[in-house]
């Protein structure tokens, strides 16, 4: 066991509403690590509420985003976070410098209905899932 292994990495999902893609993506690499990674989203404009579909596709995969909430976008979030990842912000997304950043091209789920929604929740899951093993490569 190394000092440099215990380092936990911070990852912040950004999007414009942070009903969608951004959840989603919270969601699944909280899942995916375990604990081993600390997760955060915000939007630039937050919505209301998280977009029902995007709940609904969520919990055919067994997460449960009922109790999140859009969350708005502070310098603070960015500052903490080792790795920032944009979805669709475009210029409103704040670029410290020394951080390292990464802009995820996904369609956006508002308005689509759950059948359109399952294919971007799995191009998110498979991304998420190489941004693990990046993070945290395993030692065998």
């Amino acid at each position: 066991m190394t000092g440099a292994a215990s380092a936990v990495p911070e990852v912040l999902f950004v999007c414009v509403h942070n009903a969608g893609r951004s959840q989603m993506a919270a969601a699944l690499l909280d899942h995916h690590a375990a604990g081993r990674v600390r997760v955060r989203s915000a939007g630039s404009a937050p919505a209301d509420s998280i977009n029902p579909a995007v709940a609904e596709v969520m919990a055919e995969v067994g997460l449960d985003l009922s109790k999140e909430f859009p969350k708005p976008l502070t310098g603070e979030a960015v500052q903490a976070a080792d790795v920032v990842i944009t979805m669709g912000c475009g210029d409103t997304c704040p670029v410290l410098p020394g951080k390292r950043y990464l802009d995820w091209r996904l369609p956006d789920p508002a308005g689509r209905p759950a059948d359109q929604i399952r294919p971007i929740r799995d191009e998110i899951d498979a991304r998420v899932r190489a941004l693990l093993a990046e993070l945290l490569p395993t030692d065998a």
